[in-house]
Order: structure tokens, then sequence, then C-alpha cells
């Protein structure tokens, strides 16, 4: 089985949905059945590299309110514990996030690709780093257990720019217009962080379906 997950890395429910997922695959008794792919998605592909206004200001827009915006990302954060994360969002400054899915791609293609996702979310919305800039990612993939100067060399010569191209591309093809969205087996069947209970019971009957 495959489950494929659009995500953004500036997006908390993605970290969200990364932790429920995990919780949903040790309560699964053929987890080793499922392959899981995380695919690029850009919520905002205009953003700069540079960390320009905090995600109060981005979210509250031009003359917006910002008590609303900062009570909205305290419940999203009081979510994110429960789950046992850490999220710093008022803190977070956005920034351009296609060339951390040039990471995850070449990770993709190491079979790294989990631990590369966990340290780019865990950088941006826990330290709050700006994932955008390439020795912050470099130093990322080192943590992740990739080799930083193949990163560096992967972020330098433009690598793995189809691939996230092409991840961009099926998300509209699947129909995710906001992340994360699931896919099992090519087909679409959540978008946000699914509850634990309802994705065990989902992977238990794909896998009672599938060929022996």
């Amino acid at each position: 089985m495959r489950m494929d997950i659009w995500s953004d890395v500036i997006c908390p429910w993605c970290y969200i949905g990364k932790r429920r997922l995990e919780a949903a695959l040790d309560d699964f008794e053929h987890a080793d059945r499922v392959t899981v792919v995380w695919r690029a998605f850009q919520l905002d592909p205009s953003l700069a590299a540079q960390p320009g206004p905090s995600a109060v200001e981005v979210m509250a827009g031009p003359g917006g309110d910002h008590a609303r915006v900062r009570a909205r990302f305290a419940e999203i954060s009081r979510i994110g514990a429960e789950d046992g994360l850490e999220l710093r969002l008022g803190s977070a400054h956005p920034v351009n996030t296609f060339d951390a899915h040039r990471l995850s791609a070449w990770a993709r293609e190491l079979d790294q690709q989990d631990a590369m996702v966990e340290r780019l979310l865990h950088g941006y919305h826990t330290r709050n780093l700006n994932i955008a800039d390439h020795t912050v990612l470099a130093d990322l993939a080192s943590e992740a257990g990739l080799d930083r100067d193949e990163a560096l060399g992967v972020l330098g010569e433009g690598r793995y720019t189809d691939d996230v191209r092409t991840d961009l591309a099926e998300a509209r093809t699947v129909g995710a217009r906001g992340v994360p969205t699931f896919a099992l087996n090519g087909r679409k069947f959540h978008h946000g962080p699914p509850e634990v209970g309802p994705l065990v019971r989902l992977l238990r009957t794909a896998a009672a379906s599938a060929p022996a």
C-alpha cells in the first residue's frame, strides 16, 4: 500500500498530520506494507527566500486583527501539544519552500525522506529557522543523517526541480487544494490531519482488500 501526502513545510497541520499518521502506523499490524511518500505543495509560491513579516502579520494581512490570529495560533499549538509537538507559530517567518521540497525529493530517492521531512518541520515550527536558506537546509539534512556537502550540491545545482514540479502538478490532478492532503493507493481520501482511529480502520480495510 502506498500513502501519498501532499504537504508544505510552513503548514502546522502537516506536522500534526505526520504525528497522527505515525500513531496510526504504530497501531496498524501491517505497517510494514505501507510506503509513505511525502509530496510537494506550496501554500504561497510567491514568498521570498529571505524572512519577511512574521506569520502573524502574514495571516492577518494589512490592517488585520493580530489578536485573532494569535488566538488561532495558540489553539493550533494546543492541538499540536496533544500530539507531542511544540509549535512556535507566532514567532515563525514564512519563506519560500521550493528548495526545502527539493531536499525532500532527494531524501526520498535515498529512502531517508521521513527523517528529512521531520527535520524540516521541526526546524521551521519549533526552532523557527529559515528553511529557505541553503546553509540551514544543509544543516538539517545532516541532522537527518544525510551528507551535508551533497545536500549543498543538490541545492546549488538546482537538482530535483522537476520532481517538485511533478508533485505540484499531480496535486492538482488528485484535487489537493490545501494541505495536508492524503491519498491511499492513488485515491485522495482526506484533507487535513486525520484522526488516528479512522485512519487505522482505513488502513485495515485497504489491507483486507489488497491482493495476497
